[in-house]
């Protein structure tokens, strides 16, 4: 019985919008007044604590990125089984269930390791990213990652896998896969660029 005049997929067609709107403003002039309108908040962050640390303590702000790697090894290595479950390609003797659950608790905790690390890291070279087109498509990847994950992915795999179109799962899979990589890779452009 759908609730909304979208049906059952409401949370998909949000969500595909939401993608649509930002990657629209993104590579549009519309960012443009935007982009004017946050400089004094990248100017500030590097004033902060945290960005006073970042910038004069090496190891600190070293220290820090190897939390934030890790986060992201972890939170790679929970997309690549939960969703090469998915595919049929890791874990087969372990019930979906099992795997797609525990690697998503454990996804949360690394995202959380991400977006704390993340900040940290950002306050320290805030006027650096802030020049850098690069970051930006590393947050809109961030953001649609975020956004897919939950509201998407999530969604679709606590339903009875059983009852979803094996197509349907295998292409969720893959997209997923390719999200975390575009955000792995154009974090990994950041430290290449500059």
């Amino acid at each position: 019985m759908p609730t909304s005049i979208l049906g059952p997929y409401f949370r998909t067609i949000v969500t595909v919008a939401v993608i649509a709107a930002a990657l629209v403003f993104s590579f549009t002039y519309a960012r443009d007044g935007v982009y004017v309108e946050i400089q004094p908040l990248f100017e500030w962050m590097e004033t902060t604590w945290f960005g006073y640390v970042g910038k004069t303590w090496g190891a600190a702000f070293a220290t820090i990125q190897a939390g934030h790697l890790i986060g992201l090894a972890v939170l790679g290595g929970c997309v690549l089984v939960s969703d090469g479950r998915l595919l049929g390609i890791v874990l087969t003797d372990v019930p979906h269930r099992i795997v797609v659950d525990r690697a998503d608790a454990v996804f949360f905790w690394a995202l959380a390791t991400l977006l704390l690390t993340g900040v940290f890291m950002a306050c320290g070279v805030a006027m650096k990213i802030y020049y850098l087109p690069v970051y930006w498509y590393k947050m809109l990847g961030l953001a649609c990652g975020i956004l897919f994950h939950y509201y998407v992915r999530r969604p679709l795999v606590a339903h009875e896998l059983g009852s979803i179109n094996p197509i349907v799962l295998k292409m969720t899979a893959i997209a997923s896969i390719l999200v975390w990589f575009l955000v792995a890779a154009t974090g990994r452009w950041i430290g290449f660029s500059g």
